[in-house]
Formats: structure tokens, C-alpha cells, sequence
């Protein structure tokens, strides 16, 4: 537990410089590498959105080495099996006699990255399910835990379709953030190539570890939030249940089903990290405004008229922050 605020200000300076370390290898992204940061600190699954070759795995890497975490990589094919994912029972032969001994998957580490999660069967995407909402893995009849911390880093590319098989809802919303990773510009695309092909990449230092993380965990979760800032999250995601009777007419025009309970929680859980990565001890208005795009996008499930009059959800999360902003 951090004793007093000395401690408390060695700890922020520490998420600051991993943001700097990570930054090293990785050109632009920053708003992206930030938000990963908050997923981690507040102990969450991510699920990111890009096209090939924009740096998903290499960020996910420069992460795992910056907090000094254990790093796996899981390629997710049509053919990828559950056992592959979480480990198996196998038999050991010793003094004659036959037992079962587990093996574990490479599920078990820190940091776990889904590469291209949707060319996996639905039978598959299932065996992280579990990991991903209660941190354990059932083979047979046993349940082992996951190391602490625990997080899973999903990347699926948004324009190949065929072969894929979309993550259902109830996948989606153990998600925390929802992150889309835009094409580097112009300059940012010049940088990447003299960083990764006319000389040697950075290395990065470790400035975390796993029990650092595990103490700013229960600093954030410990951070108050007054009341009228807890109303105006709770607002926004009320607002995006198009059943409900007074809630604003671009949500019963655009929106099938509305965020679940889980995003309320993840909306104040992020804003109070991203307000301790700001050197500050109390949740703002602009920090729920910060994390409801990530936190809400993939949560909330727009009509077949949305599709035709071009309506993203960033859109319409847009305009829910606009109408409750005081």
C-alpha cells in the first residue's frame, strides 16, 4: 500500500516515464498508448481496431517490456483449438504408474496478445471468456488463476471480413476499451521507417513492475468522485438505451441497444486513473468525456438506419456528451 504523498508522486512520475519508454519504439499512437495505460491500471481488457502493419503487436511488446511483465502471443487461426489457448492435461509416466499433469497454454502470462481474435471460431474466442471476466482457467475439473496483473490485448483488422466470425456482445462488453488505431501521418510514416529500417530501434529501460501497477490499482479504486460528476457519467450511459422513455431523440432514432451496466463501471474506474495520470485526486467533467469513447463504442449497437445515414457510435456518443455537458 503507498504510505503518503511523496510515494503517491514517485508512482505518477512512474506511469509518466513509461508513456516516455513506450514512446521510444512506437511513433504517434499517443493518445492510444495512453489509453492502454489506463486499461492496465485499472486491470481491463483491450480490443484493438486497425488495419494491418500500424504497430498493434509492436505497441502491445513495448508495454510488456516497459512494466517488465510477461508477454505471450497467441495467433488466432480457424484451426486455433481451446486447448491451444489455455493448456492441457497430459499424462506422466513415473515409477510405473500413469498421472495427469497440467501443461499450461500461453494464456498464462501478464500480458496476453489476441492476435487477429475474429478468424477464430466462436468456440474458441470462448475459452478466454473466463480469463478475461474472472482471471481463472477451468481444465477438467481444476481452476487456476492467472498471474497478477492479467490483462488481455485483442487485435482484429476491420477490413477483411472473409473468414472471420464477428465477436458476439456479451464478448464485446468484457472489453473494457475499444481502440481504433489510425494510419500514421505523412511525417510520422517517414519517422517509422528511418526508426525501424535506416537504424537500430531503441531499447527500452523497465520503469514498472508488476506490484507497482498492483498498489496504483488500489490508489485509483480509493480516489472519491463527487456527486454531480457520477450523475453526468450515469447520465450518458442511461442516455444510450433507446427503450427508455426520456432519453434524447438521437438515440431512439440510431441505436438497436444501449451500454450495459459494465460500462458504467468502466467510465469511472478509467476517469479516475487517467485524473491520477494528470497529477490530480479528483475525477473532472473532461475526464468521463475522455474515456466514454473508448469505453462506449463497442457497447452500444447501432440501428440498420445509422448504417445508411453514415452515423458511427462515436457520433452519437458525441452528441450523448454534448446534450449532458453543464
Amino acid at each position: 500500500m503507498i504510505q503518503n504523498e511523496q510515494e503517491l508522486e514517485q508512482y505518477i512520475m512512474k506511469v509518466n516515464r513509461c508513456e516516455e519508454e513506450i514512446g521510444k519504439q512506437i511513433i504517434g499512437q499517443k493518445a492510444i498508448i495512453r489509453q492502454m495505460i489506463l486499461a492496465i491500471l485499472t486491470d481491463g481488457n483491450v480490443l484493438l481496431e486497425g488495419v494491418p502493419g500500424v504497430g498493434k503487436t509492436q505497441m502491445v511488446k513495448a508495454i510488456a517490456r516497459s512494466m517488465s511483465l510477461a508477454f505471450s502471443r497467441i495467433q488466432f487461426t480457424p484451426d486455433l483449438m481451446p486447448a491451444d489457448i489455455t493448456g492441457t492435461n497430459i499424462i506422466m509416466r513415473e515409477e510405473g504408474q500413469n498421472r495427469f499433469q497440467f501443461e499450461a497454454g500461453p494464456i498464462f502470462a501478464n500480458i496476453v496478445l489476441a492476435d487477429e481474435i475474429n478468424r477464430a471460431t466462436p468456440k474458441t474466442q470462448s475459452a478466454l471468456l473466463e480469463s478475461m471476466q474472472e482471471k481463472t482457467v477451468t481444465v477438467g475439473k481444476q481452476t487456476y488463476l492467472m498471474p497478477k496483473p492479467f490483462m488481455v490485448l485483442a487485435t482484429q483488422n476491420p477490413i477483411e471480413n472473409e473468414g472471420t466470425y464477428p465477436l458476439p456482445e456479451a464478448q464485446l462488453d468484457r472489453f473494457l476499451f475499444k481502440l481504433n488505431v489510425r494510419f500514421p501521418s505523412k511525417d510520422e510514416l517517414r519517422d517509422i521507417v528511418n526508426l525501424t529500417v535506416n537504424r537500430q530501434e531503441e531499447t527500452l529501460t523497465p520503469v514498472m513492475t508488476a506490484d507497482d501497477i498492483l498498489k496504483i490499482r488500489q490508489v485509483i479504486y480509493d480516489m472519491p468522485i463527487a456527486d454531480s460528476v457520477m450523475d453526468y457519467a450515469m447520465n450518458i450511459v442511461y442516455n444510450t438505451h433507446p427503450e427508455l422513455k426520456d432519453v434524447p431523440e438521437i438515440t431512439k432514432k440510431y441505436l438497436s441497444y444501449g451500454a450495459s451496466p459494465r460500462a458504467a463501471q468502466a467510465i469511472i474506474k478509467t476517469a479516475k486513473a487517467r485524473a491520477f495520470m494528470e497529477h490530480r485526486f479528483n475525477v473532472s467533467f473532461e475526464d468521463i468525456q475522455y474515456v466514454a469513447f473508448p469505453v462506449l463504442r463497442h457497447r452500444i449497437i447501432c440501428n440498420f438506419e445509422a448504417l445508411s445515414d453514415n452515423v458511427t457510435p462515436d457520433k452519437i456518443i458525441a452528441q450523448l456528451i454534448q446534450i449532458q455537458t453543464p
